[in-house]
């Protein structure tokens, strides 16, 4: 056996070759971008879905209405989507959290339903 590697067949071009003699300011020359808006129209026109989110205009944020108050036992119930809005509606008026609502709404239907005002 032999330790010989076999010719692959571009060893000529290889010895003849001279990094120095490329023009660094040739390579650099390359065809200028098209604006992004161009590029991102002309991608959507071909069907290509970009992963990037899209940022909304406005940002719709949930109140944070979690407070440290005390309060640790856990109250789940379902309600129709209005009847919630409407809950949240009177807690953010007011400027309390949920539980504290909630708290208040009982303080007055146990008045209403003992007759006391």
């Amino acid at each position: 056996m032999t330790n010989e590697r076999p010719d692959l067949g571009f060893g000529g071009e290889l010895d003849e070759f001279d990094p120095k003699a490329w023009d660094s300011a040739a390579t650099k020359k390359s065809v200028s971008r098209p604006p992004k808006e161009a590029t991102m129209q002309m991608a959507e026109a071909v069907g290509f879905k970009s992963r990037e989110p899209k940022l909304a205009a406005t940002v719709d944020r949930k109140i944070d209405r979690r407070r440290r108050t005390g309060r640790n036992a856990q109250f789940n119930l379902k309600a129709r989507p209005e009847t919630i809005e409407a809950f949240c509606r009177i807690a953010d008026r007011k400027g309390w959290g949920l539980g504290e609502t909630l708290e208040e709404a009982v303080l007055l239907l146990e008045r209403e339903l003992s007759g006391v005002k």
